[in-house]
């Protein structure tokens, strides 16, 4: 009787071990808002400034956020085939992006929190800083052009190429002249090496650049650049974004499909909000609203020093 009384109490035990065991690891494992762990898919041309939001995210909160980098293409595709819930993009969804959500019964919370820019970059040897877009897009367009030998992007399926190629009203880009790579560092490496060529790459990257990319900066121009309706030069600077002067900026997103309050939408009400709108204004980009800046008058000055 003993024998099967200390094997009954044995198998109690395990089995409530088993069970506290569990219901700790769910509650660890539990995701709201601020907590819990979440994979975010991003344009690979804007990775510097969400990299800064999920480091300041995550010393403020219980949560980790993993970062996975794919071209424009690469991330929309997994999004519609559901691969992925929360991506960071360089534009909205296409009324057919949005059909396809719908029948599915989904409703992606779009979210944009910067204006972002394309650059164009030549060779620091290159004294002539100007150029106008109608060269780009003549070279696009495979008409000849003699200022330019060259464009490089950072792949065919990136964001820059199809933002390119939608300006030049093309299907494809031009067969010769044109070189791809996989990163925007390796563009701007292979524009530092090479005369005559133009670079296309996330102003991001510029502004924002990892510390073995420092020195490579140094060798190359960032282009200012002539609309296709104006007469005038403009950068791709907060100051000209925010005119809307510059002719090749773009909106960012960041597009949460987890269809409940999980940790993606934290993170979009954290970019959209004052710290992170902070964070995109200390990047170099434009944020979608001013931060705030609280003054305090006084009537008057008052000496601390003695």
């Amino acid at each position: 009787m003993f024998k099967y009384a200390k094997v009954f109490g044995l198998v109690t035990f395990v089995f409530l071990f088993a069970m506290c065991n569990q219901k700790s690891k769910s509650e660890s494992n539990k995701e709201s808002i601020l907590k819990g762990t979440i994979d975010i898919t991003v344009d690979e041309t804007i990775k510097p400034i969400v990299e800064d939001q999920v480091a300041v995210f995550e010393s403020i909160y219980d949560a980790k956020i993993s970062i996975k980098t794919k071209s424009e293409a690469e991330l929309i595709n997994d999004l519609t085939n559901q691969k992925a819930k929360v991506v960071i993009t360089t534009r909205n969804l296409t009324k057919e992006e949005k059909e396809r959500f719908e029948k599915n019964k989904i409703n992606p919370r779009v979210t944009p929190f910067a204006t972002d820019a394309i650059a164009l970059i030549s060779n620091k040897s290159n004294n002539d800083t100007l150029i106008a877009l109608k060269s780009v897009i003549d070279f696009m367009q495979g008409k000849s052009d003699s200022k330019i030998k060259g464009l490089v992007f950072d792949n065919p399926n990136s964001s820059t190429v199809r933002y390119m190629k939608d300006l030049a009203k093309v299907n494809e880009i031009p067969a010769t002249g044109v070189f791809s790579f996989k990163t925007n560092d390796e563009v701007i490496k292979f524009v530092a090496e090479n005369d005559g060529m133009i670079g296309v790459v996330g102003v991001n990257w510029l502004y924002q650049p990892s510390p073995n990319m420092l020195e490579v900066i140094k060798k190359i121009n960032v282009l200012s650049v002539k609309g296709l309706k104006d007469d005038k030069y403009y950068s791709p600077t907060q100051n000209d974004l925010a005119e809307l002067k510059y002719p090749l900026a773009r909106d960012l997103f960041i597009i949460n499909c987890q269809g409940y309050s999980g940790l993606g939408m934290g993170f979009a009400s954290f970019i959209a909000g004052d710290i992170g709108q902070r964070i995109v204004l200390k990047s170099g980009l434009l944020p979608v609203r001013t931060p705030g800046r609280k003054l305090q008058i006084r009537s008057q000055i008052n000496n601390d020093k003695e």
